[in-house]
């Protein structure tokens, strides 16, 4: 027999040393993961509240706003799968650490931006190194957690980061607007990204790497360029009509280009994105359940935040605290939820209990007037929303990324936050198109009154309520898709991170 394939069938010595001590250093990876986890989940809202600041300091126009968060959200949305795999094939230590330091420096040159130009290339910059980490901490997290219950605890404390990290982007946004300047809200990633790289440097393991394989180019540029159109033709639906061209053309050329990239993978030797990943019924309802909470959830932070701060005139600051119940349902939901309840129930029933609840809080929401409380009708809805989050978004994210091969878990990985940003942004897009349909049909059937403040904000609260209404539809609807989708019970975990025997494609 050949020494050479004798010796490629026995497990490298180097990563057998290696793994234990990573292995043993697993809780304090959680809090690296978790810490940078939480830097690109805040820079999904926190730059909502700098934006009026932003643009009295630079001087651009109301057109031109909505790039600030747009250039992000396509950077992000579209470089997500290449990321992923790169990340399998590179090591994802060092995907992560690039993906932080690139992170800091575009978010200094944000925040030192003397003009428009700069400042959207800075977040599209960052959109481009989040798409190379997010993918990264999912499959570290993926790989280092694979007992059970230590696996449920850990995806417990991810899930409740990036669900309801959103809400405390919101409220350090608020607090660096008012007390610093909006710069401080893209400075504040150094000192997140600085620890984070310290910690990922002292405490995540590198393994040798065997051969790999080369990149999908083909599937990369499809891939890509389907994806920018999907987002940014939903995008431009926020500002212009469903039936403009600016935001048919890009979604039609987004769509026919995924066609074609799920061809593509069929073909090649070393795809992208293997269809072995989407195709199994527990991650398919999985990435569905993501993208589905996410539809409702982008809608939840843009049109509450409008009301607490257009209609009942709450400051950015207490706007940020208004939102904490919500993350604070997300920790005690997904505490339970996923380290409990998960190994016993499957992750079926979970998700449907999540999917009811949510959809229940923003029936609360639909009562909403000029004149509500907000103990009376946010706070309650906020609790609701943020259990019902906590009891489907980490299962999903778990179940997401259980019982794929080693060397896919960074694009499965990837496939999760792909389907946030996807889901984020049909969820902006469709929610905004409803709630200005209908706030204008109301000033319409009220043409003969005088249009006073009072009744603008009678009729922008409709608008609002009825994008509610529609959230919560959907969310029931994707409560009984998930169900009849998903299996009851789980997958196994992910194979272990040094897999014996070792393939050489196996290696990263």
């Amino acid at each position: 027999m050949d020494n050479s394939n004798r010796q490629d069938a026995r497990p490298d010595r180097s990563q057998l040393q290696v793994l234990p001590a990573h292995q043993a250093r697993r809780w304090w990876v959680l809090a690296v993961i978790g810490v940078a986890q939480l830097m690109i989940v805040l820079d999904s809202t926190i730059m909502n509240i700098a934006l009026p600041s932003a643009q009295r300091d630079l001087g651009f126009t109301n057109g031109d706003r909505q790039w600030i968060v747009t250039a992000y959200a396509l950077a992000f949305g579209s470089l997500l799968l290449l990321g992923g795999r790169l990340g399998d094939l590179f090591g994802r230590k060092w995907t992560f650490v690039g993906g932080l330091a690139g992170f800091a420096v575009a978010s200094a040159g944000g925040g030192a931006a003397p003009g428009f130009a700069v400042l959207v290339s800075a977040r599209a910059l960052q959109g481009a190194f989040a798409a190379l980490l997010a993918p990264s901490a999912l499959s570290l997290l993926a790989t280092t957690f694979t007992d059970q219950k230590e696996r449920g605890k850990a995806f417990a404390v991810f899930g409740a980061v990036a669900g309801g990290g959103g809400a405390v982007g919101l409220l350090l946004g608020g607090a660096l607007t008012s007390y610093l300047s909006w710069r401080w809200c893209l400075y504040v990633n150094l000192f997140f990204a600085a620890g984070a790289v310290i910690g990922a440097l002292a405490l995540l393991a590198s393994p040798p790497r065997g051969h790999r394989p080369r990149i999908d180019v083909p599937g990369t540029v499809l891939a890509s360029a389907g994806l920018f159109g999907v987002v940014f033709g939903l995008s431009r639906a926020t500002v212009d009509a469903w039936g403009s061209a600016f935001t048919l053309v890009p979604l039609a050329v987004g769509l026919v280009l995924l066609a074609a990239f799920a061809g593509v993978q069929r073909m090649v030797p070393n795809p992208l994105l293997p269809l072995r990943v989407v195709l199994d019924r527990n991650r398919a309802g999985a990435y569905l359940a993501v993208a589905l909470t996410f539809v409702a959830g982008f809608g939840m932070f843009l049109f509450l935040t409008y009301f607490l701060q257009d209609v009942r005139g709450f400051s950015a600051v207490r706007t940020g605290v208004a939102f904490l119940p919500f993350p604070t349902g997300i920790v005690l939901a997904s505490t339970i939820a996923n380290i409990k309840l998960l190994p016993r129930l499957g992750p079926r029933l979970l998700i449907i209990a999540g999917f009811v609840l949510s959809a229940a809080g923003f029936v609360l929401l639909t009562q909403l007037h000029p004149g509500s409380g907000y103990f009376a009708h946010v706070f309650p809805a906020l609790v609701l929303i943020g259990l019902g989050f906590g009891c489907s978004f980490p299962p999903a994210m778990n179940t997401a990324t259980r019982g794929v091969e080693f060397k896919d878990a960074g694009v499965a990985s990837a496939m999760v936050n792909t389907m946030q940003q996807i889901g984020g942004s049909i969820g902006i897009a469709l929610l905004s198109a409803f709630a200005a349909q209908s706030t204008s049909s109301y000033l319409a059937s009220r043409a003969s009154q005088a249009p006073t403040a009072a009744v603008v904000q009678i009729a922008t609260t409709h608008g609002y309520t009825v994008a509610f209404a529609i959230s919560a539809a959907i969310l029931a609807a994707a409560g009984l898709l998930c169900g009849a989708l998903m299996p009851r019970h789980l997958a196994p975990a992910v194979k272990p991170a040094v897999p014996a025997p070792l393939q050489p494609e196996s290696r990263v």
